[in-house]
């Protein structure tokens, strides 16, 4: 059995959800083996640093002068010292043996770059049907440890620490909802692959307020960014137009094209188009 405090860290993302992410630290502090914990807090009001100071003085924690969103986890990731970096959110827990599967995995296969888990929701512990999506995944997978992937969930993950730097980490714009898309094409296009990897299992208790106009707007313009920071021109068009379609509402669309419209001289100016490889891989997830 690997000494997981020197093999892999967990980042814990948290914005005011005090009572969850104490519950979710009870439950990381009860596995097995001793782990290094840090939590990342974005700047929340509702007295989460003191709480978390008093009643889990053996975690690390930083707290952010001001909300970032995801990208919150690269403090996380530049914080440890391990190889190895497990992410759940303050509605998540990892379940007991699968960061020592994790570990085994990737010191077995050195060009993984992040293991995306099997994932079981609420009390019911029923599974995400996304898991049977990433399952199914149509990407080559020939010597890989599980389906390939060009995307993951990111309270559900295990990356390789040089890797997820190596590719910036969480573009701070994108904030919450469709991040992890352009992280996953980026070490994709690194030469890595991403990989779904069933027999690690997270707990996800999402919260309600997750599915909202707001957060749908966010997802819409993170995708509509991703086409044109990373497609070729006739590829990103296509996917702009099955975007635009895709919308279940008007008003939450206008908002999304105007958002991502504002920020377009940054968008030009970070634009990297894929590889013909990535983007095949891109067209098999997608037509």
């Amino acid at each position: 059995m690997p000494d997981l405090k020197r093999r892999i860290s967990v980042v814990v993302l948290t914005y005011n959800r005090k009572v969850e992410v104490c519950h979710t630290l009870r439950r990381m502090l009860a596995l097995p083996q001793a782990i290094d914990i840090i939590v990342v807090d974005n700047a929340s009001t509702d007295g989460t640093r003191d709480l978390i100071h008093s009643e889990f003085p053996q975690v690390r924690f930083v707290c952010l002068p001001r909300n970032v969103g995801a990208a919150a986890r690269n403090v996380g990731v530049e914080m440890a010292n391990t190889p190895y970096i497990a992410f759940c959110d303050d509605d998540s827990w990892w379940a007991a043996g699968s960061l020592e599967r994790a570990v085994h995995i990737l010191d077995a296969h050195p060009r993984v770059a992040a293991l995306c888990a099997r994932i079981l929701l609420g009390p019911q512990e029923a599974e995400d049907p996304v898991c049977q999506v990433l399952a199914n995944s149509p990407l080559p997978s020939a010597g890989l440890p599980g389906r390939a992937l060009l995307g993951f969930i990111a309270c559900a993950t295990v990356v390789r620490r040089a890797a997820y730097l190596q590719a910036g980490g969480y573009e701070q714009r994108f904030f919450v909802g469709g991040e992890e898309e352009l992280l996953s094409i980026d070490l994709v296009s690194n030469g890595w692959s991403v990989v779904y990897a069933p027999e690690l299992t997270i707990h996800h208790y999402p919260s309600p307020q997750r599915d909202n106009p707001g957060r749908q707007k966010i997802v819409l313009r993170n995708t509509l960014w991703v086409s044109w920071l990373r497609l070729p021109f006739a590829s990103a068009l296509r996917q702009t137009w099955a975007t635009c379609r895709s919308a279940r509402d008007i008003r939450t669309l206008a908002a999304a094209l105007l958002e991502a419209l504002r920020e377009l001289p940054w968008v030009w100016r970070e634009r990297r188009v894929i590889s013909p490889q990535v983007h095949q891989m891109y067209r098999v997830l997608r037509d």
